[in-house]
């Protein structure tokens, strides 16, 4: 797709700070930084998650690109600081830090192992620390950005867990009433009887020393018809959040709508029929989760991704140290027993900047009054 909007992001888990630059977002939208804030909050939430929470109040400071909280055009550069990187500022200390002391065990599951092999390392703390999820703390920044924009165009992202484990959450009552709801759900489901389940799960899994993951689901309401296009398949909407959201650490896979279980059905039961009602055009279904041909089809967007458990193992795995070869349990860092709710919130952000990419295919992307107006006219 024709990205208007790109971004980079850097920084080490028990490095300084995490950091991202966003390039190509018009001029004149007034930034609600607050709101970054708050996404950074629900990023932290979670029943499950690890010590490192206790730690990080993760706010944002913006170093570049707004002049009284609005947009100037210029690149956005936007840093959060790692709070525990004091404790840590002997081994991670990006110009002289102690690098005698080296992890040398890699754990099965993680970027461990092909990243030292890939780069050249010989102590995998030179991998792992890039390779943490708490890089998400930079990622969720240009969708928080882009999520404002949205909203103003009156387009709402949601999320919610449809699956932890072997329990999973009947999907046929969601409405977005219901989402709004969600975030009081530290598991973020929508069913209170399984969020009691859920949670029991989890405590289970976690004395036994091991990880969990699942399923969630995003649906996004008030899209218009036509964004993305069928002409090139790197135009298409679905190529472009597909590209995000598999860009999230731990997840495995990625559907639209029914996803895999059209594979159950025949094109009768699957397609959405067109139903007329006057002059306006509806759906019997959704089936095709608000995609067609890679566009925007006017029905809510639902996407579905799988979240593998988490790699790092209070009861490790077998492993083997890559100095000695000897046998020997896997590393352990501090970790999450589950991190599905926040991985829901962080690809609820993800998704928000290709969705504005697509906009700014079809509306324009300097000004934003000028792209409000157009749009609003459409």
């Amino acid at each position: 797709m024709n990205e208007s909007i790109t971004y980079m992001s850097g920084g080490e888990s028990h490095g300084p700070a995490m950091t991202c630059m966003i390039k190509g977002l018009p001029a004149g939208f007034q930034v609600n930084i607050e709101q970054v804030n708050f996404q950074l909050w629900r990023r932290q939430q979670g029943y499950g998650r690890g010590g490192r929470m206790k730690i990080e109040q993760d706010k944002v400071a913006v170093l570049s690109g707004l002049r009284n909280s609005m947009t100037l055009a210029s690149p956005v550069t936007l840093m959060v600081q790692n709070k525990d990187f004091k404790n840590w500022q002997y081994k991670m200390d990006p110009v002289e830090s102690d690098v005698s002391e080296k992890v040398e065990i890699p754990r099965p599951g993680h970027a461990d192992y092909p990243g030292i092999k890939k780069y050249g390392f010989d102590d995998i703390r030179n991998v792992l620390e890039r390779a943490s999820a708490r890089e998400t703390a930079a990622r969720i920044l240009p969708g928080a950005i882009c999520r404002q924009f949205l909203e103003e165009l009156g387009i709402n992202i949601y999320s919610h867990i449809t699956q932890l484990g072997t329990i999973k959450v009947s999907q046929s009552k969601v409405s977005e009433a219901l989402l709004k709801k969600v975030d009081a759900s530290d598991v973020r489901c929508i069913d209170e009887n399984k969020a009691k389940a859920m949670r029991k799960e989890i405590d289970s899994v976690k004395a036994a020393g091991d990880s969990i993951g699942g399923v969630f689901q995003i649906v996004v309401f008030g899209l218009p018809i036509g964004l993305g296009s069928y002409v090139h398949w790197d135009d298409k909407l679905s190529t472009a959040m597909a590209s995000e959201i598999m860009g999230l650490q731990a997840i495995k896979g990625i559907s639209f709508g029914d996803g895999f279980e059209a594979a159950d059905k025949r094109g009768s039961q699957y397609h959405d029929a067109f139903k007329v009602q006057g002059d306006e055009i509806q759906r019997t279904s959704n089936h095709a989760g608000g995609l067609e041909g890679g566009m925007s089809n006017g029905q809510p967007l639902v996407i579905n991704a799988v979240m593998k458990p988490i790699p790092t193992l209070t009861k490790a795995l077998e492993s083997f140290n890559i100095e000695s070869m000897e046998k020997v349990d896997a590393h352990k860092e501090r970790s999450d027993t589950c991190a599905l709710p926040a991985a829901a919130v962080v690809a609820e952000n993800l998704i928000a900047r290709p969705i504005l990419n697509a906009i700014f295919a079809r509306f324009g992307a300097d000004c934003w009054d000028e792209i409000k107006e157009r749009y609003l006219k459409a």
